[in-house]
């Protein structure tokens, strides 16, 4: 590689970069982007640096890694857009190139909505440079630009097998916390291992920028080993409040969000990870639960059925429904349907009941969407549907144990066991826990919700309970039970 002009340079340059991040209220950021190119700071920039990086002197080369831990609103996404600008245009890497090659500068994101609004960044900037506008190759699209300098900048989905075969001059992962982390199938750990060699030949920075989560994930093991004065040199680590990096935020806007959910407003505009949030299933456990190879038990007579749905509207989140019965102390998973959207409600509402009515179940439970909305479809239908009394949390807080206990055989569904595995438990701004599928587009728990209403239905429910003769015997000649119940008659079983 051949830098054509310094980063300092194009900064000042309003040919260049000298509008991107311009003013007092961008200071921060330029010196911690000029710092992570290797370039050597004023001493006031130093102080700046050094605020929040907890380190007394720049890298004074290059870094390989460059991650940032920031609240929300402090400019980290423009900011490394400016980087990913500045690298693509006034570098020259054509000798890390073969012949016809070109070069790509990926931006990940955990959906490609997250990812194209860095990319929209990148693409604002360079055309509304005067000199950077001139090397690009017509328009940008959705999701590419092209460059006369051998450079394509593209949103590329993160995926560890999407994210090879490529020569990057440099990759960003942006909200890398809310990536899916080890457990899942698509994990940050893995995406990040495939994505570091294609950076090998250009040794250019892999650029992680996040808001902070829980204390788990590729962003929180980084930070706890590198964010500290003797951490590894070429691995930059910055850590801010919102308001440090961008002063002006208006305050009150912070003290709402504190007053509102002090847990939440920590990591959102803080810059802390969060101590409240934890995972409840790990993938071994779930896995272990999965009956490998059946997707769906028939009807065995003599066996009473339970049903929960999860309804929707059809048009964003998925109808879902679960089928399950007791053998012993165990909830058998016998059916688990999913409708992804859009559809039509009164379509999948019939269908559901044929199939619920197929296993003898002639009343379902759902939750309270859309109020009393579900009850008149589902009559209609054949079947009467119950609001459930147990919100959310409490379905998921009533299966977790019994999973973990191997008290649930579950069906062999990957969407399934994949949103058991994502819920996590975190303190509600009420002060009780809430059970849920982590925050962000991304994320989903509509098949786990019918896993955990079904399994309810069948273990959270009180069984019959079985007394012998002989119990009975006792307690008929217990002169408590003659004086308690005159007269009375026991049956063998009973439900209480």
């Amino acid at each position: 590689m051949k830098v054509l002009i310094s980063l300092r340079e194009a900064l000042s340059d309003d040919r260049l970069l000298g509008q991107a991040i311009a003013g007092e209220s961008w200071a921060i950021w330029r010196a911690l982007l000029m710092a992570s190119m290797g370039e050597t700071l004023t001493a006031e920039e130093r102080e700046l640096f050094t605020l929040i990086t907890g380190r007394a002197q720049e890298p004074e080369e290059r870094v390989e890694e460059f991650w940032t831990v920031a609240g929300r609103r402090s400019g980290k996404t423009r900011a490394a857009a400016v980087l990913g600008s500045y690298l693509a245009t006034c570098i020259d890497w054509s000798e890390c190139l073969a012949p016809g090659e070109r070069a790509v500068l990926p931006v990940l994101a955990a959906n490609t909505y997250q990812a194209s609004r860095a990319f929209m960044h990148v693409a604002g900037i360079l055309q509304h440079s005067p000199d950077l506008s001139a090397l690009l190759e017509g328009e940008p699209t959705a999701d590419a630009i092209r460059l006369s300098t051998r450079v394509d900048i593209n949103i590329v989905p993160a995926n560890f097998k999407t994210i090879r075969s490529i020569t990057a001059i440099a990759i960003i992962c942006d909200e890398i916390a809310f990536w899916s982390i080890e457990g899942s199938k698509n994990p940050d750990k893995e995406i990040l291992a495939a994505a570091r060699p294609a950076l090998a030949t250009t040794e250019g920075p892999l650029v992680c920028i996040s808001s902070p989560y829980a204390r788990r994930g590729e962003l929180w093991a980084n930070y706890r080993r590198d964010f500290k004065p003797d951490g590894d040199p070429l691995i930059l680590i910055a850590n801010a409040e919102s308001k440090v990096l961008n002063s002006t935020l208006p305050q009150r806007v912070i003290d709402r969000a504190y007053e509102r959910d002090a847990a939440a407003a920590s990591a959102e505009y803080g810059g802390k990870f969060r101590t409240d949030v934890e995972t409840l299933l790990t993938r071994e456990v779930v896995e272990a639960a999965v009956d490998v190879g059946v997707i769906e038990r028939a009807r065995e007579p003599g066996t009473r059925y339970y049903g929960f749905v999860d309804p929707s509207g059809g048009s964003s989140d998925s109808m879902t429904l679960g089928i399950a019965h007791k053998e012993g102390n165990r909830a058998i998973l016998d059916v688990l349907r999913e409708r992804k959207p859009p559809y039509s409600p009164e379509a999948v509402t019939k269908d559901f009941c044929d199939l619920l009515k197929s296993y003898g179940v002639y009343s379902v439970t759902g939750d309270n969407f859309g109020g009393e909305w579900c009850k008149e479809p589902f009559s209609r239908h054949g079947v009467a549907y119950e609001r459930s009394t147990a919100p959310k949390s409490e379905l998921y807080a009533a299966m977790v144990p019994a999973i973990n206990s191997g008290r649930v055989s579950l069906l062999d569904n990957e969407r399934a066991t994949n949103q058991l595995i994502e819920l996590e438990r975190r303190s509600g701004s009420s002060g009780r826990d809430i059970i849920d599928h982590p925050p962000g587009s991304a994320f989903h728990d509509d098949v786990a919700n019918a896993v955990a209403g079904a399994v309810f239905q069948v273990l959270g429910k009180k069984g019959p309970m079985v007394i012998s003769d002989e119990a009975l015997r006792q307690s008929a000649a217990s002169p408590r039970a003659r004086v308690a119940m005159p007269g009375a008659s026991f049956p063998q079983q009973f439900r209480h």
